[in-house]
């Protein structure tokens, strides 16, 4: 078994073009990191939480450190953009807090696609890279407070 880091990114691929910018910024923090990870990907925003609480409900424990959660969310005619944001994050934050797992909140919540596109584009403002950044901060977070009740 290996001791290097592992890390799950969860993609929602309903925008598939908007996922790939986010993971291309997002992979090459993680490559630059030496840190190994799987890709996973769902339908859309709502259908990451739950692979997060298979992986850390897992029978021998979480096969991750950490996870990065990439998609994105476009406002539409009705209010069905704030029900999925607010119960994908809600979701999500409680993985984090109850659950333990460090994580990179990547789904982004737009008015409109030019949005998106900026905030995925690695050569705009590459969330995807930020979202990798935090994901490996959360966990080197995490491993420091297993070593400090050792």
């Amino acid at each position: 078994m290996s001791d290097r880091r592992r890390v799950l990114i969860i993609e929602a691929r309903f925008y598939e073009q908007i996922a790939d910018d986010l993971a291309k910024g997002a992979i090459a923090v993680l490559d630059g990191a030496n840190v190994d990870y799987d890709r996973i990907s769902v339908p859309g925003a709502f259908e990451i939480p739950p692979v997060i609480a298979m992986d850390l409900d897992a029978e021998n424990g979480p096969s991750y450190d950490g996870y990065i959660t990439l998609g994105c969310v476009i406002r539409g005619e009705t209010d069905h953009y704030d029900h999925i944001c607010r119960e994908t994050s809600r979701s999500i934050m409680d993985l984090a807090v109850l659950g333990g797992a460090a994580l990179g909140f990547g789904i982004l919540t737009c008015e409109n696609m030019a949005q998106a596109v900026a905030r995925a584009d690695v050569e705009q403002k590459n969330k995807g890279k930020d979202v990798a950044e935090a994901c490996l901060r959360m966990m080197e977070l995490s491993e420091n407070f297993r070593e400090s009740r050792k």
